[in-house]
């Protein structure tokens, strides 16, 4: 193979590893875009979670379930992962975790947004 079509390949290749991301888009709502995963359903944070650290476990996940990535997923741009836990990977947007909130009942509901002040919806 030449070198030009090595790297093509390459690069090709290259997308297929953030093709994860086609399971985080975007979606508008009534309170504007948020991040929705790939049935709709709207994605939101935690505030009491600094970067890097997981609070919502147990009740608090049943509740709010948290986004789930495996090890074969890729992080990719402002993507990433996170290690829960109980040792299971989720999915992060910018250092924050992403989560569904279980009251949710449809695509594009957004009715966890600033739920005791402290949950909002994932913004683009």
């Amino acid at each position: 193979m030449s070198k030009k079509l090595l790297l093509a390949a390459a690069a090709t290749l290259s997308l297929i590893p953030a093709a994860w991301a086609g399971s985080v888009m975007q979606a508008k709502t009534m309170i504007g875009y948020v991040l929705t995963d790939e049935k709709g359903m709207t994605l939101y944070t935690f505030d009491k979670e600094e970067m890097g650290k997981i609070v919502c476990t147990d009740a608090c996940a049943q509740n709010w379930p948290p986004m789930a990535a495996s090890m074969m997923d890729k992080a990719a741009g402002d993507y990433g992962m996170i290690k829960r836990p109980d040792g299971s990977m989720q999915w992060t947007y910018k250092g924050k975790a992403l989560y569904h909130w279980a009251k949710d009942m449809k695509p594009g509901d957004t009715m966890g947004e600033g739920f005791k002040d402290m949950w909002h919806v994932a913004r683009p």
